[in-house]
């Protein structure tokens, strides 16, 4: 019992290890890209890890594989990154000016625009899953991520919802965010995805070879 015990609590302190390990070389390796440079290939690296994490991987080096997927996704990934704050530049510009412009039929357009923005947002919970698992260009990663938020309410709202408990453990215990923080949002995000790719996959092979190429997942 107590050889039981101890295997439990190694794997318990071994998850936290690879938890914090991972999520302080997410903050190291954004630095050494001077934050805006580093933020994305850094980000790309993370959830590499936490996609094997999911898939039930476990015995891999996770500095190697992060350094590799860094120097490999550095340019795709920032040019992502770029078209991901242009994009979002835009909207929030846009819901500024129309929120503090004095014209009525201006500020109608208000609610329209905050939806669009809503879309946006929840659809970049889907981006970097989307990224890690298909080969495929930028365009049909935001796209995808769009479709897939769509088809996946449940999904999508479950997603909001574990990020709001862990907002606010963070909150609550500050100390834990710049050891886990980024890792376990990673991991949140990564688990729920892949429910959706699962079932994704279970009716591409059961209703539709083609379901995949349609929603242009896979060119």
């Amino acid at each position: 019992m107590d050889s039981l015990y101890m295997r439990g609590f190694y794997k318990i302190a071994e998850w936290i290890m690879n938890f914090a390990f991972l999520n302080i070389l997410w903050i190291l390796f954004t630095l050494f890209g001077f934050v805006l440079f580093g933020i994305f290939p850094a980000t790309v690296s993370m959830f590499v890890i936490v996609r094997k994490w999911v898939k039930g991987q476990r015995d891999f080096h996770i500095f190697k594989n992060f350094w590799d997927s860094f120097k490999k996704e550095f340019l795709k990934s920032n040019l992502l990154g770029l078209i991901l704050i242009i994009i979002g530049g835009i909207l929030f510009t846009d819901l500024l000016f129309v929120k503090g412009h004095d014209d009525r039929l201006i500020q109608y357009i208000y609610y329209p625009l905050l939806f669009v923005t809503s879309i946006f947002i929840l659809a970049m919970l889907y981006v970097f899953p989307i990224y890690v698992n298909f080969e495929t260009k930028l365009y049909y990663i935001i796209k995808n991520s769009v479709l897939i938020m769509i088809m996946s309410p449940l999904v999508t709202i479950m997603k909001v919802t574990f990020i709001l408990i862990l907002y606010c453990i963070f909150k609550f215990i500050p100390g834990l965010t710049p050891l886990f923080g980024a890792s376990l949002l990673a991991y949140i995000i990564m688990w729920s995805s892949n429910l959706t790719f699962r079932k994704i996959a279970r009716y591409q092979s059961i209703e539709d070879q083609d379901l995949l190429e349609k929603i242009n997942i896979v060119e």
